[in-house]
């Protein structure tokens, strides 16, 4: 390493102009006297895409069973808590009297949210939950195949487990509805992976 004593001013042998600001002043360089070549800085850009230790498994264009799990599960009870919100808002709003007080008034509202949200939120949590573990087995029953089958199966069987203890015809009515609505899903799935970006194309 040169010695600093003898290039007080940075005009030393590995001086790089470009490390300079706008008012002449020279811009620290930890690397310059270590006869690095400049590529040093491509060790610090790490891939922003996931690795993956075999080539299989990066050819799989899905979720694993349990990154399904979790997605599903959370969606679910995301949703279903900002709708029981609304919900518990509406019939906070209509509960409201006219000789409330502010502190009363807010009382009710967080009373109603929290209660709303909480059901309907557990609700559809435990519908993607459901989903999810039947759509994980699917896949891994019929050896990784991932199609519509899966899915339309998935929600078969999800409406039909969660209404079981309704009686039978209630599942079977709750298991139709689920398959309608995940063939809904993937049609329109593939519909906004054919249309979309033809139309972003237009615009």
């Amino acid at each position: 390493m040169a010695d600093p004593r003898l290039y007080p001013s940075g005009s030393g042998p590995h001086r790089d102009e470009s490390t300079t600001d706008g008012s002449g002043r020279r811009l620290y360089n930890p690397y310059q006297d270590l006869n690095i070549p400049t590529a040093y800085k491509n060790l610090y850009d790490l891939p922003t895409s996931p690795e993956f230790l075999f080539q299989e498994e990066a050819l799989v264009q899905r979720r694993s069973w349990g990154e399904n799990l979790t997605y599903y599960t959370g969606v679910g009870y995301l949703s279903g808590a900002v709708a029981g919100a609304a919900v518990g808002l509406r019939e906070a709003a209509h509960a409201a009297e006219r000789g409330d007080t502010a502190k009363i008034r807010a009382n009710r509202l967080l009373n109603s949210c929290g209660s709303a949200g909480r059901r309907v939120g557990n609700r559809l949590g435990v519908i993607g939950l459901l989903y999810a573990g039947m759509e994980s087995g699917m896949v891994t029953a019929r050896d990784g195949q991932d199609d519509w089958i899966n899915s339309v199966v998935a929600g078969l069987g999800t409406g039909a487990l969660f209404r079981a203890a309704q009686g039978p015809r209630s599942a079977a009515v709750a298991g139709a509805v689920g398959g309608v609505l995940a063939a809904a899903a993937m049609a329109a799935k593939q519909a906004a992976k054919r249309y979309a970006p033809a139309r972003l194309l237009i615009d």
